[in-house]
């Protein structure tokens, strides 16, 4: 459910990050730990080992210095405009190999539909604009920058 013009809630983004070192999702989770909250929703971004009908090798992330507060705004945002309680985001930074976690994204709400929204629309909105670029190696040798401006 959407609040429009909803007050200011720096008190529910709990978590957000930036990091070279895999990522732990217990710490998210960890992060939004509370007695009110009825429903958590969490999305896990891994390394898959295709794209585009190509076998990848890995891949790395690069973010551009204004990345970490983007994803600030972004968390403020989702708290601004759903009924949540808590707010996370951690995205990973430099080389990932197949299997490794790129992104973690969580929010909590009294109710799970709220959470299911909010959480969809912190990653959707992460990865439309927060400057991070992935560089995508693929099995026959070749590579692709994707997100690039």
């Amino acid at each position: 459910m959407t609040t429009p013009d909803r007050a200011d809630r720096p008190d529910a983004v709990r978590l957000v990050a930036l990091r070279e070192e895999p990522l732990d999702v217990a710490e998210v989770v960890a992060a939004l730990d509370d007695e009110v909250s009825g429903g958590l929703t969490l999305f896990v971004g891994r390394v898959r080992d295709h794209d585009h009908g190509k076998g990848v090798s890995g891949l790395d992330y690069s973010a551009h210095p204004t990345a970490l507060a983007e994803m600030e705004q972004v968390c403020a945002q989702v708290a601004r405009q759903y009924d949540v309680h808590g707010v996370a985001a951690v995205h990973r930074v430099g080389t990932l190999g197949i299997g490794d976690i790129a992104v973690v994204v969580a929010t909590t709400a009294s109710h799970r539909g709220t959470a299911f929204d909010a959480s969809r629309a912190l990653i959707d909105t992460l990865k439309a604009t927060v400057p991070i670029w992935k560089h995508q190696r693929f099995a026959d040798g070749s590579d692709e920058w994707v997100g690039t401006p």
